[in-house]
């Protein structure tokens, strides 16, 4: 029988000693991850829950590469993130990011780059479908423009004058990883793990916060419907953005080449 993990982390605000003073703070990331976990165990999948100070950058590789030692052919990883998203210029030059920055999940101790999602990915054997849901600014197929307008609250986007500053900060850090990470690529490329990814918000978009849900979180839920829900990943995605304003517009896009079976399936199908 197939089996399923998911790990699921929520953040509703990060350690001010690791961002010169900001806190991030956010009202219903944990909620969302708590709020996941439990529909994820309902479908058969064992969870680990990371709630803001547990929300660490070795807390979650350390999951995902528990999840990567145990999972193998036909078993799913369900990977959800709720907290703030952010960006990092790419200084790799190897071209795998059209507008030459990289997406982060701002964790509690610092932002974890997408390179370094995608190594986690990798490293799980082939045949693992893997499906994450980020509901976060910063997650759709690009990051955010720069220069939009943003909100003066209620939004998971980490301050872009915040971003500069710690990026200023940290840059070394960063530049190292960031050749680190391409040096790791099979071949010395950019390679991508196979899988699906609904996103809370598209490039130029913020991910909402809520009272109870973030808004992204809140409609999936709702189309969820406790497991009444029927349809394949594509029409769960087209369900979720229709309970949504224009302003945010979820998602969908895949990276490798999953099967066209793995997204005709039921979501959360273990």
């Amino acid at each position: 029988m197939p089996a399923g993990i998911s790990v699921h982390v929520g953040l509703n605000k990060v350690d001010p000693a690791r961002y010169e003073g900001w806190d991030g703070a956010l009202n219903a990331c944990e909620n969302d991850a708590r709020d996941m976990a439990a529909l994820a165990g309902a479908a058969g999948f064992s969870d680990t829950v990371l709630l803001t100070p547990d929300g660490t950058v070795d807390q979650v590789t350390g999951a995902l590469r528990e999840a990567a030692g145990s999972l193998g052919p036909g078993d799913i990883l369900l990977f959800t993130y709720s907290g703030h998203g952010g960006q990092v210029p790419d200084t790799t030059g190897d071209d795998d990011e059209a507008d030459s920055l990289d997406e982060t999940l701002v964790l509690y101790d610092r932002q974890f780059l997408d390179d370094e999602v995608n190594r986690e990915f990798r490293a799980f054997a082939d045949g693992v479908r893997i499906v994450a849901l980020l509901d976060c600014c910063h997650s759709g197929t690009a990051i955010e423009m720069p220069g939009a307008a943003t909100p003066e609250t209620g939004v998971r986007l980490m301050p872009p004058f915040r971003q500069q500053e710690i990026y200023a900060r940290d840059q070394g850090f960063f530049e190292d990883l960031q050749r680190s990470l391409a040096k790791d690529s099979p071949n010395g490329e950019t390679s991508q793990a196979t899988a699906l990814l609904i996103s809370g918000c598209q490039d130029n978009q913020f991910s909402l916060d809520g009272d109870a849900n973030g808004a992204f979180t809140g409609a999936l839920l709702e189309v969820w419907d406790s497991g009444a829900f029927r349809g394949g990943y594509r029409s769960f995605h087209r369900a979720i953005q229709s309970r949504l304003p224009a302003t945010q517009s979820p998602n969908l896009y895949t990276t490798g080449a999953p099967p066209p079976t793995f997204l005709r399936q039921r979501p959360f199908t273990v």
